[in-house]
C-alpha cells in the first residue's frame, strides 16, 4: 500500500502513518523537537539529499504539522517551525525515543537524557488514562468502533478476539 493509499484509509493509525511513517520525516521531527529550524542545519545533520529534506518538509507544511516562516528577505531564506498540531506529535516522538532507550541504548545507556525543566528530573513518558489517572498497558485496553467510521468500513475493521476471548 502506497503512502496516498494510507491517507484515505477510515483509521487514525493509517492516516497518521501517510504524514509520518517514514524514517526522515521522523527524523526531521526530532530534530524540530530539538530546536532545528533551517534547512541547511537539517542537511547537514542528517546527511541525506535536500531533495528528500524538501519533499518531507513540504508534506510536513502542506499537513500542517510544521509552518514556513520567512526570516531573512535577500537573498529569501525560511526556517521551519512546529505547529500547534507539531506540538501535539510530542508524546509520539518522546514514546520512539523511550522506546529505543529501552531496547536499543547499548550498554552505556541511553544517548540522551530528557529532564523536566520544572521539577528537575529525568523523564520516561508514560501513557495514562486521562479519566483514573492509571498507566495504560495494551492488555488493558478494549478498541470500539468510533463516530467516524462507516458501517462498511467497522465491520471490515472488526478484530479478532484475543486470545482466551470469545466473541
Amino acid at each position: 500500500m502506497k503512502r496516498d493509499d494510507l491517507k484515505d484509509q477510515p483509521c487514525s493509525m493509517a492516516r497518521t502513518v501517510a504524514v509520518i511513517g517514514d524514517r526522515w520525516t521522523l527524523m526531521l521531527l526530532r530534530d524540530c523537537f530539538l530546536g532545528v529550524r533551517r534547512f541547511d542545519t537539517f542537511q547537514e545533520r542528517l546527511g541525506i539529499s535536500r531533495t528528500i529534506i524538501a519533499e518531507r518538509l513540504k508534506l510536513l507544511v502542506d499537513e500542517g504539522v510544521l509552518a514556513r516562516v520567512r526570516y531573512q528577505d535577500r537573498p529569501p531564506r525560511d526556517e521551519y517551525r512546529l505547529t500547534p498540531k507539531g506540538f501535539d506529535l510530542y508524546p509520539v516522538v518522546m514514546s520512539i525515543v523511550h522506546w529505543g532507550n529501552r531496547h536499543y541504548a547499548g550498554e552505556a545507556g541511553p544517548p540522551m537524557l530528557h529532564r523536566h525543566r520544572t521539577c528537575g528530573h529525568d523523564i520516561e513518558p508514560v501513557l495514562t488514562c486521562r479519566a483514573c489517572g492509571e498507566e495504560l498497558r495494551a492488555r488493558e485496553v478494549e478498541v470500539r468502533a468510533g463516530p467516524g467510521i462507516g458501517d462498511e468500513a467497522a465491520a471490515a475493521a472488526a478484530l479478532p478476539p484475543r486470545r482466551g476471548q470469545t466473541g
